[in-house]
């Protein structure tokens, strides 16, 4: 059940140190600065954003319009007109990308790793795309090409997330992995995308985390603990998490007119993921009882 106010007093806690201490840390120019206050406060602004992943609309303009404007204002008394709040949007990039990682789940031992494409433009409009030229790329999943970026994710067996990174859509899956799981420990399971003894033994001799990867078809079969080989097969549920961002947070589209509101946009899905109560997970009693 979504909470307005829930979701604002944990955001709120997180900007009031936040704020505090990225202040300290600003370096100054030594001329004046004209800082005009806004109506609204990052908190208000952020969990606005937030919220709007988290109530199933699929347009910013008739969310803020219709839900916010018209029964939130009493909640956020300043509310500008909304070309005004969306002139704010760059400014809450890092503070956003602070507070994410302040969602982040705590690694277990196990994980699971994939990425999905985030398509900026229809393949026929490649040609005239401007806004994100030179900084998306055409790449390919087992189902089409596309134009854009990659999402990779990193998430425990409870679905929380651990790690993200965005890629251009040409990047080899197998790039960002060592970047990804270097805070981390234990197993990993991926698929054939990730297939590489190269990768496996980096990772096992950098880190210590055993990786395993979906044998191609055309590949023999390795021998595995029972446990590990029932973990791989659960594996699929990150291909959930994936659908429940582009389909329930709003992570993909392709309205956007500015790199950094596109970053705003998935920062914000990936945080509403966040405060989901209820995240896809693995029966781990039952893995055990079968491994037994």
């Amino acid at each position: 059940m979504f909470s307005l106010e829930a979701l604002f007093c944990h955001v709120d806690d997180f900007c009031k140190a936040f704020e505090a201490q990225w202040h300290k840390k600003l370096l100054s120019h030594g001329g004046i600065k004209r800082n005009r206050s806004k109506g609204l406060c990052w908190s208000e602004i952020m969990t606005i954003l937030i919220a709007f992943h988290q109530n199933h609309y699929r347009n910013f303009k008739y969310f803020y319009l219709n839900q916010v404007k018209r029964y939130w204002s009493d909640a956020f008394p300043g509310l500008p007109s909304y070309q005004r709040f969306i002139e704010w949007l760059p400014s809450t990039l890092i503070p956003l990308c602070v507070y994410l990682k302040h969602c982040f789940g705590k690694c277990t031992g196990i994980g699971l790793i994939d990425s999905t494409s985030l398509k900026v433009c229809h393949n026929r409009r490649i040609a005239q795309h401007k806004v994100f030229q030179g900084l998306a790329a055409r790449g390919k999943t087992s189902v089409d090409w596309f134009y854009g970026f990659k999402l990779h994710i990193v998430v425990n067996e409870l679905g929380q997330l651990l790690n993200v990174t965005i890629t251009p859509g040409n990047v080899d899956d197998r790039q960002p992995v060592p970047d990804l799981l270097s805070q981390l420990f234990g197993k990993i399971f991926a698929d054939r995308g990730y297939v590489s003894q190269k990768l496996a033994a980096q990772l096992l001799e950098d880190f210590g985390i055993q990786f395993f990867a979906k044998p191609r078809r055309n590949m023999k079969n390795k021998l595995m603990l029972l446990h590990d080989k029932l973990l791989s097969r659960k594996r699929s549920i990150i291909e959930t998490i994936n659908d429940q961002l582009k389909n329930i947070s709003q992570i993909e589209h392709s309205r956007h007119r500015s790199p950094v509101n596109f970053c705003v946009n998935v920062l914000c899905g990936l945080i509403a993921y966040c405060h989901q109560p209820k995240k896809p997970s693995l029966q781990m009693d039952w893995l055990l009882s079968q491994s037994a």
